[in-house]
């Protein structure tokens, strides 16, 4: 079966640094897009950043300069690596594989990570 598993999350002080990892099984992982989203308490989940198969990235505005998602295809793992941490990016991190192959749409997700940004 598919999992997803995240780890790396926890409570970090403003201007900190944290790396999340997600690590996958049970798919080809290099032919999958990876996607970071994030959710807040009340409020909905939003794509942070995607990493399609030939590592091309995309960010949301709010993290850009301060967010990095890379891919190891060889330990089926995504990273993202978020500086310069603010309170605001407090939320749930969920790792999302995503393919759309012969018609058929393929999407996963993890559990999610908490990511705490507080003094």
């Amino acid at each position: 079966q598919v999992q997803l598993v995240e780890s790396g999350g926890g409570l970090v002080q403003p201007g900190g640094s944290l790396r999340l990892s997600c690590t996958a099984s049970g798919i080809i992982f290099s032919g999958y897009t990876i996607n970071w989203y994030r959710q807040a308490p009340g409020k909905q989940r939003e794509l942070v950043a995607s990493i399609i198969t030939g590592g091309m990235t995309n960010y949301a505005d709010s993290v850009k300069g301060r967010f990095t998602i890379s891919r190891d295809n060889d330990k089926n793992t995504v990273y993202l690596q978020m500086n310069s941490l603010k309170p605001e990016d407090t939320a749930v991190y969920y790792c999302n594989a995503d393919q759309f192959f012969r018609g058929t749409r393929f999407n996963y997700w993890g559990q999610g990570t908490q990511v705490t940004v507080s003094s």
